[in-house]
């Protein structure tokens, strides 16, 4: 009995329930996502947020809190599926947040009632929370008080906008945030290292293409691409100066001479590995040559300089980097595609690249434990984190955060180090910029109007006078406007001036006709793209908006722009 297997256990119930997701972000993005607590600052209409929370919800975040003191209204069951007749004259995130619990048990649902100026003014409000989520309109020196709290306490801060047929977000992340698996196109992770093999690959390639043009038929078919690539290239270097092909045309030209070489005289008229070694030959040959983007995070000074409460992302950045001006290559991620091959070749064919997989993984392990020593550090980083970021750093990301624009009353909005390109982005035809800047007109008309003399929540255009409205939209719209081509020190002639404050104006005017409103639809959309964003930055997978979306919901497109 001692010697029987023990029995094979099933999936739990747990995974059984978040079984599609887990398949998106794993093990670890689903505690992630667990022991988030969100808090949802919802203004307005509300429905947006609501929509974004839904989407999280579901999926089984830990916490989230609605801080909202509207009661609800008839205008409230016109556009909010989570409220009906008997939740009338009640709090609104108090319904909302129990509905919003029904559809996960395992998530815990808070509602706080209180105005969000007086709320906002208590020490340490806003500490429990890991992400915060604020809906406009809300008042500028709120929002400009929740970008301080996030770059203070370097967690992210979404800004959300939705009014008609239009919607915007901003993404407002630390300014060094790292992404180790960002889920690339599967074409592009495999790293064969054709032009640059090792000892044992190379091995692997002679033994099992010595001989090649006398094999039987039924061997000769089955020599794996790899191996058959490696035989033409060492072929290719000695008639090129030892030199592989570089250029598009060498390329085609090996191309054409790995195809000439597969047997025609075959019951199917060819032979399918040399099929794939043809069709490999344009996306294997190039150099295994680390990106641009990956390059910068060695320099960055994050990188260069570790201490002893450095991220463990830049300790082992550092290690990767160390690895590379060695070697001039990436760690091999280990992976081989599928082929045709023996099955006994195929599985001696991965063991040679997870061989050197584990090796590479042990180098760079070595130098972390190194760094690790000298800066001090009292807690080793985990093998596995190392392991996984030996096999994504092809793909590593950095994405810089910044803070979005807070639109206060009578100061300009400044575009920094973006002007220029924003500027020449607004000449083009179709552009989405202009009905960012409508958004930020929007923002300055509510930073300036109340819906009483004696203050309370900002007043949106189009509430009491549409047409009036409209036109100190506009009148905002055209000023930045303005201030952006001013600010890039450029110049833009008619007719493209025209044309960009008229779609300015046309969008402003939408605005004021919207009155505020929220159509459920467009809110319930930007909701779930807002929602998808949110899981991105708490898992640290995939790739997140940077750092403004707006969405065209009249012609259904959308842009995003790095503000």
């Amino acid at each position: 009995m001692a010697d029987l297997p023990p029995p094979l256990q099933g999936p739990t119930a747990k995974e059984k329930k978040y079984d599609r997701q887990l398949r998106l972000w794993g093990a670890t993005g689903q505690l992630a996502l667990e022991k988030s607590h969100i808090l949802l600052i919802n203004n307005g209409p509300g429905v947006v947020g609501t929509e974004m929370l839904k989407n999280l919800v579901l999926p089984g975040v830990g916490q989230f809190t609605i801080q909202d003191s509207a009661v609800v209204t008839e205008a409230d069951l016109g556009v909010n599926f989570f409220l009906e007749d008997q939740h009338l004259g009640g709090f609104r995130a108090e319904h909302t947040a129990n509905l919003l619990k029904e559809l996960n048990p395992d998530v815990e649902g808070y509602s706080i009632t209180e105005p969000v100026e007086s709320w906002l003014g208590k020490p340490d409000a806003l500490q429990p929370y890991t992400l915060i989520v604020a809906t406009a309109p809300i008042r500028s020196e709120l929002l400009a008080k929740l970008s301080d709290h996030a770059s203070a306490a370097l967690i992210p801060l979404f800004y959300v906008h939705s009014v008609g047929f239009y919607s915007r977000f901003s993404v407002h992340v630390p300014p060094a945030f790292p992404i180790v698996d960002t889920h690339p196109d599967i074409e592009t992770t495999t790293d064969l290292r054709l032009l640059k093999p090792w000892p044992e690959l190379i091995e692997f390639a002679e033994q099992k293409t010595a001989n090649l043009d006398s094999m039987s038929p039924d061997d000769h078919g089955h020599v794996p691409y790899l191996a058959v690539l490696l035989h033409y290239l060492e072929e290719w270097k000695k008639t090129n100066e030892g030199k592989v092909p570089q250029t598009y045309k060498e390329k085609i030209e090996f191309r054409t001479i790995v195809s000439q070489a597969a047997r025609t005289d075959t019951p199917e008229g060819g032979e399918e590995n040399f099929d794939e070694a043809v069709a490999a030959v344009l996306k294997s040959l190039n150099p295994p040559e680390a990106s641009s983007s990956v390059k910068e995070i060695f320099l960055a000074p994050e990188c260069v300089a570790i201490k002893e409460d450095s991220p463990s992302f830049w300790v082992i950045a550092n290690a990767l980097g160390l690895f590379y001006t060695k070697y001039g290559v990436l760690p091999v991620p280990g992976a081989v595609p599928d082929m045709k091959a023996r099955s006994k070749d195929y599985i001696q064919l991965q063991n040679v690249y997870k061989s050197k997989a584990r090796k590479d993984l042990a180098e760079v392990l070595e130098s972390v434990r190194f760094i690790e020593r000298n800066a001090n550090r009292s807690i080793p980083i985990d093998e596995t984190d190392i392991e996984a970021f030996c096999k994504n750093a092809a793909h590593i990301k950095l994405v810089r955060g910044r803070p979005f624009h807070v639109v206060r009353a009578g100061q300009k909005v400044q575009w920094g180090d973006r002007a220029r390109s924003l500027a020449q982005e607004l000449t083009f035809d179709g552009s989405l910029l202009p009905l960012y800047i409508a958004f930020l007109a929007w923002d300055e008309f509510t930073a300036t109007h109340d819906k009483n003399a004696l203050g309370g929540a900002p007043q949106a255009p189009g509430e009491t006078d549409a047409d009036t409205d409209a036109e100190k939209l506009t009148g905002i719209a055209y000023k930045f406007v303005d201030d952006l081509i001013n600010e890039a020190k450029t110049h833009v002639q008619d007719p493209e001036y025209s044309a960009i404050k008229t779609r300015v104006g046309e969008f402003a005017q939408e605005f004021a006709r919207a009155g505020g409103a929220e159509l459920h639809n467009i809110s319930a959309l930007t909701g779930g793209i807002v929602s998808q964003e949110i899981i991105k930055v708490i898992t640290e997978q995939y790739i997140p908006v940077d750092n403004t979306c707006v969405f065209d919901g009249v012609k259904s497109k959308s842009a995003v722009f790095k503000i």
